[in-house]
């Protein structure tokens, strides 16, 4: 078998670059008991967020802001707090940041009042100016939530409609009847978001309200510094707003970046070349956590398999999806697992499956939160970070997604499938790696064509030899960098 040569500034060498885990055997792998060294090229992404690794921050619950605004109160500048985080983020190995809501709203933040200025409970424009800055100072992205469909009752100039009636110059800035009534018992009738008076649907197809956000987002991208906008609710947004946005983002600042929220349906069309770059993968999320607690690896297998599969007629291949294993909106992943040693493991799949990996703050270190208890148990309250096992296993994992160009634009197949295993490849570039899971409390052998007689297990810097089968512990998970074929 051919040793494998690099070169450091191409090849990420254990010994000198691996975190500690890594470097358990380096010096028999620098000894030459592992004959090759993995290929771990840093790959040159035309879009930085092809190969980001994520941080979701909803900073109203995170940083402890009242649950209500008074629009009275001076700003309280509770987002230079965050700038306490920065070296978190860089200890998980997180590059870009995503920010939910920080502009003037009544409660939330997806009840907006103002678009063009930040929520005094949250500070100022400058606070929110400077903490971009800080993490571009450190090599990370930030993005904002951009909420477009609705407005929040308290916005300007849906008060100004309430007040002036049919006299409000802003009557067409959304969808009202004047014959009707509200539920707040407004003397006309209006649009809500699904059923949700509390939330104004705006007109999209107004030119002065289309106007009035570019402005805003303008200025997001100007003033504030912003890389990219993740879109609420972006399924109901019409598809020529949409292309307006995102010509008029792309236009302002090239290489700016736009995901929107999805949740059903084929996810192309939001993606097609003038609509957004990536749409959240609510698909995987369920098939995630349901493929754990039901020892059904079949639910995830097939997902990935009809969005990335090696067949032509699959959905997304050569796209990037966003991908998390839960969020602001949903139950935490630590609580809906049953198995809490599936926890690194889920994670494990998260980082090594196509798409673009996302950490919800807090769930690194398995915090709780159940969706029945009111979203406020998704968003608590957190001063500090905290670190143990799982918050050093994800930084690791981080680290290896961002290292290897098979994991972050990969083609995806699968190799080896039962209830409870699972084994598929990721390739780029003359590379391959072999991602190998098994969930069973017991030891599992697998037998399957790796293409390959040894590799080495990134997780655990161990060689691994594929002859006579690959034989997977309990509950773990396997990242094998497989040897190239000369």
């Amino acid at each position: 078998m051919n040793n494998l040569q690099c070169t450091m500034d191409s090849y990420w060498d254990f010994e000198l670059q691996a975190p500690a885990l890594f470097r358990k055997e380096g010096a028999a792998a620098a000894a030459g008991v592992f004959p090759f060294i993995v290929n771990c090229s840093r790959r040159q992404c035309m879009n930085f967020f092809e190969s980001a690794v994520f941080y979701q921050i909803y900073p109203i619950g995170m940083l402890g802001a009242e649950r209500d605004n008074d629009f009275s109160s001076p700003p309280v500048s509770r987002i230079g707090q965050l700038g306490r985080w920065i070296g978190h983020l860089n200890r998980i190995g997180a590059n870009a940041v995503y920010l939910c809501p920080v502009f003037e709203s009544s409660h939330h933040g997806y009840d907006t009042g103002d678009f063009c200025r930040v929520d005094r409970r949250l500070g100022t424009n400058q606070d929110l100016a400077d903490f971009v800055a800080e993490c571009h100072d450190n090599g990370i992205r930030v993005v904002l939530d951009g909420v477009f469909n609705h407005v929040g009752r308290d916005f300007w100039a849906f008060r100004d409609v309430i007040e002036n009636r049919e006299k409000s110059r802003y009557t067409g800035w959304f969808h009202i009847n004047f014959s009707g009534n509200s539920g707040y018992n407004d003397g006309f009738w209006y649009e809500g978001w699904e059923g949700h008076f509390e939330l104004v649907k705006l007109n999209l197809y107004n030119p002065e309200v289309k106007s009035h956000i570019f402005d805003a987002v303008g200025m997001w991208i100007d003033d504030l510094g912003i890389d990219g906008l993740r879109l609420d609710v972006a399924y109901c947004l019409n598809h020529d707003f949409l292309r307006e946005l995102c010509s008029f983002c792309r236009g302002r600042k090239p290489g700016f970046w736009l995901v929107g929220e999805a949740l059903h349906g084929d996810y192309r069309n939001l993606m097609d070349g003038a609509l957004l770059d990536s749409v959240t993968n609510y698909e995987c999320y369920k098939g995630l956590y349901s493929s754990f607690n039901s020892a059904n690896m079949f639910e995830i297998a097939y997902s990935l398999n009809r969005q990335f599969g090696a067949a032509d007629w699959t959905l997304y291949k050569g796209r990037h999806l966003f991908n998390f294993a839960d969020n602001h909106d949903v139950t935490r992943i630590a609580t809906i697992l049953k198995e809490e040693k599936h926890l690194p493991l889920i994670y494990g799949l998260l980082f090594t499956m196509p798409g673009i990996p996302c950490i919800y703050y807090g769930s690194e270190w398995g915090v709780q939160g159940d969706k029945k208890d009111s979203d406020y148990a998704l968003r608590p309250h957190i001063e500090t970070p905290v670190y143990n096992e799982l918050t050093e296993f994800i930084a690791r994992l981080a680290q290896i997604h961002k290292d290897n160009i098979c994991l972050t634009s990969g083609d995806y197949k699968e190799l080896h499938l039962t209830n409870s295993q699972f084994i598929f490849e990721r390739s780029a570039g003359g590379e391959r790696m072999i991602i190998a899971i098994n969930i069973d409390s017991a030891e599992y052998a697998a037998h399957f064509n790796a293409n390959a007689g040894c590799g080495v297990d990134l997780v655990t810097g161990s060689k691994v030899d594929f002859g006579g089968g690959l034989r997977l512990p309990p509950c773990s998970i396997m990242i094998i960098g497989v040897e190239r074929k000369m």
